[in-house]
């Protein structure tokens, strides 16, 4: 049975490319995944420090890796649970197609439309220079958006749908931000496995 796509959207902006796949996993093989991540993962919710004061994360996150190399982002030091064979699985498969090794990744779950992530950069000094960040998504359908940090008239977004892969590359994390912001829409969970190499 065929459980994957290789139909792909490519944009190329200035300093930026994205890859993306609608239907990298089909949707009945997507909906196992979802349901076996969301038992099998050990998920925790940091605090994290804005502008002085400390909130509860607005998802749930867990990070997995092949070493006990921590990753630090936002104030948060997180320490990885070695992979298990469904993270394991799924990471071979992403690296196939995006030709890319990876050696950890950062899972959030989005609970419902109040659970966002702010703008920010994957830019972590562990990332090192231009890093490939390929995320996949399950679940609920959440806008991605991105703009270039000087260009004013760089603004764009995606619509990430259930089972779908977008693979960020080139500079982006330099002179980009992205977000998964809040909705008011009545909308179920989402699982978001972002895969990358910490040096």
């Amino acid at each position: 049975m065929d459980l994957f796509s290789s139909e792909k959207s490519h944009f190329r902006f200035p300093q930026a490319e994205l890859i993306y796949f609608p239907q990298f996993y089909k949707h009945r093989h997507a909906n196992v995944l979802f349901e076996n991540l969301l038992k099998q993962i050990t998920w925790q919710q940091d605090s994290i420090s804005i502008f002085g004061k400390t909130h509860k994360q607005p998802r749930l996150t867990a990070l997995y890796g092949e070493t006990d190399t921590p990753y630090s982002y936002s104030g948060i030091k997180m320490n990885p649970h070695p992979f298990n064979n469904l993270l394991l699985n799924i990471k071979q498969e992403v690296e196939l197609i995006s030709k890319h090794s990876f050696n950890s990744v950062l899972v959030n779950l989005y609970r419902n439309g109040n659970d966002s992530n702010g703008w920010h950069a994957d830019n972590e000094k562990e990332l090192g220079l231009n890093p490939v960040i390929a995320s996949v998504s399950l679940g609920a359908t959440r806008k991605f958006k991105f703009k270039h940090r000087t260009l004013k008239s760089e603004k764009h977004q995606l619509e990430l749908e259930h089972g779908s892969l977008l693979i960020m590359t080139g500079e982006m994390q330099h002179y980009w931000l992205h977000q998964v912001p809040k909705t008011k829409k009545d909308i179920g969970k989402r699982i978001n496995l972002t895969f990358r190499f910490i040096s």
